[in-house]
């Protein structure tokens, strides 16, 4: 797949109108209407949008989509982290290895043999053009260190959890049978 590079004529869409056209965005599309964000990715800006395509979000380990469509704050903490104020083309990414998002983290840019990552995720489609900004798809969704946490934390409890419920049901098994004894 590589880094293709997207429409390269001017366009007067904005980002929404961008992503809409492009087919590939459908569930970063319902996450924006979802976190009231959609207005904002029409205004002026311009922005960098690294934008998960569709694959990338059905990746995501089982329940994370439907957990984050819940939490409109988690959900808006993991949409801003995925655009940068400014227009960051892909040579223009050469020249920086980190970006500030809007969500307020940085965001690790490296580019080898032309191939730009963010995060661990590839830019699989570089510089869509927008009348606003710009798009780069992404091959992942990226979260933010603080939807890690918690998300780490929650797990931890999951297994905490199923550890105390399997050590009650052996020290169960085997009182019953020690008492058959």
């Amino acid at each position: 797949m590589g880094n293709e590079t997207g429409n390269e004529t001017g366009t007067t869409a904005d980002i929404v109108g961008v992503a809409t056209d492009a087919g590939t965005f459908t569930t970063l599309l319902t996450a924006l209407d979802s976190a009231e964000l959609t207005a904002a990715l029409q205004e002026e800006g311009p922005y960098t949008v690294f934008a998960p395509n569709d694959a990338a979000f059905e990746a995501l380990p089982a329940g994370t989509l439907d957990d984050l469509l819940a939490n409109t704050t988690e959900l808006t903490s993991v949409l801003q982290y995925h655009v940068v104020p400014g227009e960051f083309n892909a040579t223009s990414l050469e020249d920086v290895e980190t970006l500030e998002t809007l969500e307020g983290e940085m965001l690790n840019v490296s580019v080898t043999d032309g191939v730009v990552t963010v995060e661990g995720a590839t830019v699989v489609t570089a510089d869509i053009e927008a009348s606003n900004g710009i798009i780069h798809e992404i091959d992942a969704v990226l979260l933010p260190p603080t939807v890690m946490a918690v998300e780490e934390v929650a797990e931890n409890e999951t297994t905490e959890s199923e550890a105390i419920e399997t050590e009650t049901t052996e020290t169960e098994t085997t009182e019953t049978e020690t008492t058959e004894i």
